[in-house]
C-alpha cells in the first residue's frame, strides 16, 4: 500500500479591512512575512480594551510562525504624545520616568498573559530623525506644507483619502487627535510635526523646535523596520480612523512606489457587562485588575472566546467559566499522565506535525478562536476518556493558541492566588444560589471546583464558611 502524505495545512484567510471581504492571504515574500501593530501611549497601567489587541497580534503572529519559514513582527510604544506630557505634569513626574515605568508595566502585564514580545519595538523618541524624513519628502512632493510652525499633510493632494476606512473625503472630520485650526488649507488636514514650548519635549528641526504628530510616529516606525511594503498592519477599530487611514496616506504619498500594508486587520471593541467600559461608570478594568480576579490563563481564555472581529462582553460569569473550562482542560491533560513539562508526543514520518487539523484550520480561518476552542474542548472530552493522543493534541493545540502553558499540578495549585478572597466567596454564592434553584449538578461542580482550588467548605444551619486544606 503507497505511504500517504500527511494533509497539507490548511490555507489561511483573513478579512481586510480596505478590501471589506475576508480573503486568501497570499504574502509578499512567503520566505518572509512581515507584520505591524500599533503599540501603547506610555502614560497609564493598560487596560483590557488594549489587551484585546494585543492577543489578536499573539494568536495571529504565532499562525503565522507555525505556517511560514520566517517572520518579522513590529509593535511600538509611542513615548511622546501630549496624554504623556500631561500626565507627567500631573504627577509631578519626570518625562522619561513615566514612559519607563508605564512600559515596564506594560510588559509585564503582557508577560502574565503569555503574549510573546514582538522581534522589535521600537520606541517614537529613538526615531525622530526617520520621523522628520518623511515630513521632508512630503513637503518636497507637495503632499504637506507649513503654517504657523506647523507642518500639515494636504487630505486633498490624496485622491484615494478615505479608501481604508470607506469614508467619503467630503464628510470627513478631523477625528479626536486632529486639531481643528484656522492655519489648516482644510479641516482634516493633520498635523505631521507641531510646534513645543519650553515645558512640552521638542527636538530641533527645520520647521523649527517641536514633535511629531501621532499619525507620522507609526509611518516612520513601519518604514524603518519592514521597509514601504509590507503585508499585515494590525490593531483595534477604534484605530481604523483617523490613524490608520492617515498613516495609510502619509507612507503611500511618501514612497509611491510602496504598498505600505497588503492587509489590514482590525479587532472589535471590548464591553464590560453589556457597557462600553468607561473611568465614569465606574467598569473601568486595567490588565491588573481583571489579574486580581483570575488566573491568567483564563482571562487570556475569556478574550479569545469571541471572534476578535465581534464585540467582546467582560463579564465575572464569563471570567468564571473560562477558569472551569481550564480546570476541564487541565484534568484531561492529567487523566492521561500529562503532567510534567518535558514531555513530548512522539513523532512519526506518518505525523510531523502535532498541531491537531481542526485548531489549525479554524484558527485559518480568519482565526476563528472560538471555533479552535470548540476543538479542543473535543479533544479534551475524548482524553477524558482516556485517549492519550487526545490528551497530547489537546495541548499542542491550545500551546499554539497561548494557552496550557503550565502542568496541571502548578495550574491547581497556584490557578487562584492566595489572596483572592474575591473569587471564592463569588464561587461560594453561586453554589448557594444553584442549590436553591435545585440544580444540585451545577452546585457540586462548584464545590468540586472549590475543592481542586484547595479550599474546603463547610455547611452549617448558619450558613456556609470555608478554609484553605
Amino acid at each position: 500500500m503507497p505511504h500517504e502524505l500527511p494533509p497539507s495545512p490548511p490555507s489561511l484567510v483573513l478579512h481586510d479591512s480596505q478590501r471589506r471581504a475576508t480573503v486568501p492571504f497570499e504574502p509578499l515574500d512567503p520566505a518572509h512575512v512581515k507584520v505591524y501593530y500599533c503599540g501603547p501611549t506610555v502614560y497609564d497601567l493598560a487596560h483590557i480594551g488594549n489587551l484585546r489587541a494585543m492577543l489578536t497580534a499573539d494568536v495571529l503572529v504565532r499562525l503565522l510562525r507555525h505556517l511560514y519559514p520566517r517572520v518579522t513582527f513590529v509593535r511600538n510604544i509611542t513615548d511622546v504624545d501630549d496624554k504623556i506630557t500631561a500626565r507627567a505634569r500631573a504627577n509631578n513626574e519626570d518625562i522619561a520616568a513615566l514612559t519607563a515605568r508605564t512600559t515596564d508595566e506594560f510588559h509585564q502585564d503582557l508577560a502574565a498573559l503569555g503574549v510573546l514580545p514582538p522581534d522589535i519595538e521600537p520606541r517614537a523618541t529613538h526615531n525622530i530623525a526617520q520621523m522628520q524624513e518623511m515630513i521632508a519628502r512630503l513637503i518636497a512632493n507637495g503632499h504637506a506644507y507649513e503654517a504657523q510652525g506647523h507642518v500639515l499633510f494636504s487630505v486633498g493632494s490624496f485622491a484615494s483619502y478615505g479608501a481604508l476606512s470607506g469614508r467619503n473625503p467630503d464628510e470627513l472630520e478631523a477625528g479626536a487627535r486632529v486639531e481643528v485650526a484656522p492655519y489648516k488649507q482644510a479641516p482634516g488636514d493633520f498635523v505631521l510635526w507641531k510646534p513645543s514650548d519650553a515645558d512640552q519635549p521638542g527636538w530641533d528641526s527645520s520647521w523649527g523646535r517641536g514633535r511629531p504628530g501621532w499619525h507620522i510616529e507609526c509611518s516612520a516606525m513601519s518604514h524603518r523596520y519592514l521597509g514601504d511594503s509590507f503585508d499585515i498592519h494590525g490593531g483595534g477599530s477604534d484605530l481604523l480612523f483617523p490613524h490608520h487611514e492617515n498613516e495609510r496616506a502619509q507612507s503611500l504619498c511618501c514612497f509611491p512606489g510602496g504598498r505600505f500594508a497588503n492587509y489590514w486587520v482590525h479587532n472589535a471593541m471590548l464591553l464590560v457587562d453589556g457597557e462600553k467600559m468607561s473611568k465614569s461608570l465606574g467598569n473601568f478594568l486595567t490588565i491588573r485588575d481583571a489579574l486580581a480576579q483570575a488566573p491568567a490563563e483564563a482571562l487570556r481564555l475569556l478574550l479569545l472566546g469571541a471572534h476578535y472581529r465581534s464585540t467582546l462582553n467582560y463579564t465575572q460569569a464569563g471570567l468564571l467559566e473560562a477558569r472551569r473550562t481550564l480546570d476541564r482542560f487541565y484534568r484531561a491533560l492529567e487523566n492521561c499522565g500529562l503532567t510534567g513539562e518535558d514531555e513530548t508526543a512522539p513523532v512519526s514520518a506518518d505525523a510531523p506535525d502535532q498541531i491537531p487539523p481542526g485548531v489549525l484550520a479554524a484558527l485559518s480561518d480568519d482565526l476563528n478562536t472560538p471555533l479552535a476552542i470548540a476543538e479542543l474542548h473535543a479533544l479534551a472530552g475524548q482524553a477524558l476518556a482516556g485517549d492519550k493522543a487526545a490528551a497530547y493534541a489537546l495541548r499542542a493545540g491550545a500551546r499554539l493558541m497561548g494557552l496550557l502553558q503550565t502542568t496541571p499540578e502548578e495550574w491547581f495549585r497556584g490557578g487562584v492566588p492566595q489572596d483572592d478572597d474575591k473569587l471564592i466567596e463569588t464561587l461560594i454564592a453561586e453554589r448557594l444560589a444553584a442549590r436553591k434553584a435545585r440544580d444540585f449538578a451545577r452546585a457540586d461542580a462548584v464545590r468540586d471546583q472549590l475543592q481542586a482550588m484547595g479550599i474546603v467548605l463547610e455547611d452549617t444551619r448558619d450558613g456556609t464558611s470555608w478554609r484553605r486544606a
